[in-house]
């Protein structure tokens, strides 16, 4: 039974807040929040009410737009994995702040990791570059991208569930790890707010 998580704006991490509106969802779901890691005081609990406000402005903006995107996130990734044939999404998100608004999808296809940007509006690649090749990576995503090739399910399918699950439609999703498992993280906005849904993908079964 999948149970989505409410995370109104409200009762995000500031840095979890930061990481929605810049699009970086892999880290979404482990993000420490910096906000405590900060000095105390009156001048510091001021600053952080300001960039917390900061951040929700930031936060609403993203979601005014996507409601208006064309383009779904499922089509998107879509579109990107047709990029290069057998390719696999490890993340996608809805970017709105870099002029029209756009989905980053990042693929990983032949041991090179590449990132398309969709036209949010018309489903057209606008930016089809290369990242780095998948050696080059941090061990953790190297870790996630070998144990989704482990797997039979894909993101595409893991955000499907989720939009049904939390009844909205998602903004981002990504990959993570909890308990030392492979789990898709999707953010769904449903009505006023943004739920979470962590999903862990069965194994591929020997056959």
């Amino acid at each position: 039974m999948v149970n989505p998580r409410t995370l109104p704006t409200s009762a995000m991490s500031r840095t979890t807040r930061h990481l929605l509106v810049v699009g970086l969802l892999a880290l979404l779901a482990s993000a420490p929040s910096s906000a405590a890691a900060a000095p105390s005081g009156p001048e510091s609990t001021s600053n952080q009410e300001q960039e917390t406000e900061s951040d929700d402005q930031a936060v609403a903006h993203q979601i005014e737009l996507f409601r208006t995107a064309q383009v779904s996130l499922s089509r998107a990734i879509e579109i990107a994995e047709r990029a290069h044939t057998g390719a696999r999404t490890s993340d996608v998100s809805f970017d709105g702040g870099t002029g029209a608004p756009i989905y980053r999808v990042r693929t990983f296809y032949d041991g090179k990791l590449w990132e398309h940007a969709i036209d949010a509006a018309t489903g057209e690649i606008s930016t089809d570059r290369l990242v780095s090749p998948l050696k080059e990576l941090n061990a953790e995503d190297r870790t996630n991208i070998a144990s989704l090739s482990g797997v039979d399910q894909q993101l595409s399918d893991a955000v499907r569930v989720a939009e049904r699950a939390a009844s909205g439609k998602a903004i981002s999703g990504g990959l993570t790890r909890e308990r030392g498992k492979l789990n898709f993280v999707v953010i769904v906005v449903s009505g006023l707010d943004l739920k979470q849904v962590i999903l862990e993908p069965p194994r591929r079964k020997n056959r």
